[in-house]
């Protein structure tokens, strides 16, 4: 019942041992160093990926609170604009108001005058007339027949007695 692979053999237990020795330093020389090296190189890389996502993240937030900084200060300036044309609206609106009070006080003013060139030519009108009809009426009464002049100032020197009267 001897079996050979249960039984230690000191030339194998040596052959197996220098064997692994030797097989673990070629893995050291040829896989484990590369191997290492991809190791760390891929932990660089996700390291700077990290790294990057960070400082992206970081933009991100900036880029974030200058949007909202732009867009408050857009607002605040639509507000100012908005009250600004509201105030100038107000002002051309009041302009306006000043203008048309302006004219109608003018168009009134002219009327005025109008009405009292023309009351003032109404009443010359009415004088003539007076004195075509009072020379009517006196060369009629008087049965003769009284100059224009001398009607005239006879009008105008009675007219000069009545509104001494009234002054």
């Amino acid at each position: 019942m001897d079996n050979p692979l249960v039984q230690p053999d000191p030339g194998l237990f040596i052959w197996t041992i220098l064997t692994f020795l030797v097989l673990v330093g070629l893995l050291a020389k040829f896989a484990w160093r590369p191997l290492l090296e991809a190791l760390e190189r891929r932990q660089a890389t996700i390291a700077k990926a990290l790294d990057d996502a960070k400082l992206a993240r970081q933009e991100l937030e900036r880029l974030q609170k200058e949007s909202a900084e732009m867009m408050r200060q857009a607002r605040v300036e639509a507000e100012a604009i908005i009250a600004r044309s509201r105030s100038d609206a107000d002002a051309l609106r009041e302009e306006l108001k000043q203008r048309a009070r302006a004219e109608s006080a003018t168009i009134v003013k002219n009327a005025e005058q109008q009405i009292q060139l023309e009351a003032a030519r109404a009443i010359q009108q009415i004088r003539h007339e007076a004195i075509d009809l009072s020379v009517t009426i006196a060369s009629k009464i008087l049965q003769r027949q009284v100059s224009r002049e001398d009607n005239e100032a006879l009008i105008e020197a009675t007219l000069k007695q009545v509104e001494a009267r009234h002054i």
